[in-house]
């Protein structure tokens, strides 16, 4: 062979053995390059935990598995691959969601760890669907159907436990029915029970302790204005009246009580009981021997006559009434009636300075003329209260000394001659004052300013003042 065509040979056979290597070189790089590709495509796609911003063709948020109904979706079953989704399936709480730029399809898998958001979400979801037994990853439709089941079936077993111990606290109103029938009880209004009262008081068959027991249960209806007016309409008022002549004590102190509670505040009946001579009955009890409880109710329902009621009042002067009240400060035991006496008597008088010094209408014109006719002050002084006033004071009570104290001061412009003239009136508010001038200065340190010892201390001053 020729030795030029040798080396031709040669360098062929080279040449085409340097060709088949780069070939392979090429085949490998191209595979080397598709295989780093295919690792770096993470690197082109959208990655997402859970939720997505991207919006559909039409605009709008895709609905996740938050928003829709359990019941209509189709559950993802992630793994730690990623896997396409298909539309409407619902992607488990924690799985990583990311849309392929490649494919342009959303994929889903399982996160690398499960640990923090993923199971706070979990949690929720939990809490969320109340104590069901669900796999940690991923649950069915089914599941999310028992699960909304038990769900209601617990807030239908509540409601039943509540129902329930509400019936063991109340009964109901038939039941409470049939048992009032059983006991032949009905509820009775105010006026079907005094009709009852007003008949055993005046039933010939009833004992003592019956009567007096049915006087005690009228006496706490008639203090309602509406009760007493039914009252006085059924014939009460008159037979309590009457009973003001009992001879026995014990109803003739209820009998006081019960037309003392009745006359209170209520002009009707206020004008009844005088015409039906009450006045006159009280009067007696008041100025006969008597029990103390039983003058005590008379004189309770005296002054309930007489306030706010002129007429009553002007009667009262007429029949000798102040003299049947002094009498009460002459007889021994009858104390504790003096300072309803001293009461009585300032209210009286300020009753009737109060309405002079009030704005004048054609209706209060009439009504102070009613009082004008009622020389209530000069028949006090007439009758020498003035010097039974203050021996009062000598009683230890304060709430009596300031009683007196008041009708004291208000009967200052018709008794000052008399109050000056009496050294023991004197001796008595020097006492007075240096007493509550300690007092006084003991509740200023305690705080207090305007305190009830100042009050007294202050009306003590005043009527040593004016006698100066």
């Amino acid at each position: 062979m020729d030795p030029e065509a040798g080396a031709m040979s040669h360098w062929a056979h080279l040449l085409s053995t340097a060709a088949r290597v780069n070939l392979l070189v090429l085949l490998v790089s191209v595979l080397f390059s598709w295989s780093s590709l295919s690792d770096r495509v993470p690197e082109f796609a959208l990655t997402k935990i859970e939720e997505s911003d991207i919006k559909d063709d039409s605009g709008n948020e895709p609905v996740t598995e938050d928003d829709a109904d359990p019941e209509d979706l189709e559950v993802f079953y992630p793994t730690h691959q990623w896997q396409t989704l298909r539309p409407g399936q619902a992607v488990p709480a924690g799985s990583h969601v990311r849309l392929n730029l490649q494919t342009g399809e959303r994929e889903a898998k399982l996160p690398d760890s499960e640990n923090g958001r993923s199971d706070t979400r979990e949690e929720r979801r939990r809490k969320r669907l109340g104590k069901v037994d669900v796999d940690a990853n991923s649950f069915t439709s089914q599941e999310l159907k028992k699960a909304l089941a038990k769900m209601k079936e617990s807030e239908k077993a509540e409601r039943k436990a509540q129902e329930e111990e509400v019936r063991k606290k109340f009964r109901p109103i038939e039941q409470l029915k049939e048992e009032f029938e059983k006991l032949n009880m009905k509820m009775e209004t105010d006026y079907e029970i005094m009709v009852k009262l007003i008949s055993k008081f005046n039933s010939s068959a009833s004992t003592l302790d019956e009567k007096v027991a049915a006087l005690y249960d009228l006496e706490y209806y008639v203090h309602q204005v509406d009760n007493a007016k039914d009252f006085l309409s059924m014939g009460g008022l008159r037979l309590v009246i009457e009973g003001l002549n009992s001879s026995e004590a014990a109803l003739k102190e209820h009998a006081a009580f019960v037309l003392g509670a009745a006359l209170s505040s209520n002009p009707k009946v206020q004008i009844e009981a005088i015409e039906g001579g009450a006045l006159q009955k009280l009067l007696v009890i008041l100025a006969t021997e008597q029990p103390l409880a039983v003058r005590k109710k008379a004189l309770f329902a005296l002054s309930s006559m007489l306030r706010h009621f002129p007429y009553a009042q002007q009667q009262f002067l007429k029949l000798g009434g102040l003299q049947v009240l002094r009498s009460l400060f002459r007889q021994k035991g009858m104390e504790t009636l003096h300072v309803r006496v001293v009461t009585l008597l300032y209210d009286l008088i300020m009753e009737k300075m109060l309405l002079e010094d009030s704005q004048h209408g054609e209706q209060m014109e009439e009504k102070i003329q009613q009082y004008r006719e009622v020389r209530l002050v000069p028949a006090v002084v007439e009758q020498d209260w003035c010097a039974v006033a203050p021996n009062l004071l000598a009683m230890p009570e304060h709430d009596t000394r300031e009683k007196v104290l008041k009708l004291v001061g208000v009967l200052m412009a018709f008794c000052r001659e008399h109050y000056r003239g009496d050294p023991a009136l004197g001796t008595t508010l020097g006492l007075l004052r240096s007493e509550y001038e300690e007092l006084a200065a003991e509740e200023q340190r305690e705080g207090d300013k305007d305190g009830y010892f100042r009050e007294l201390l202050g009306s003590i001053n005043t009527i040593i003042q004016e006698l100066r």
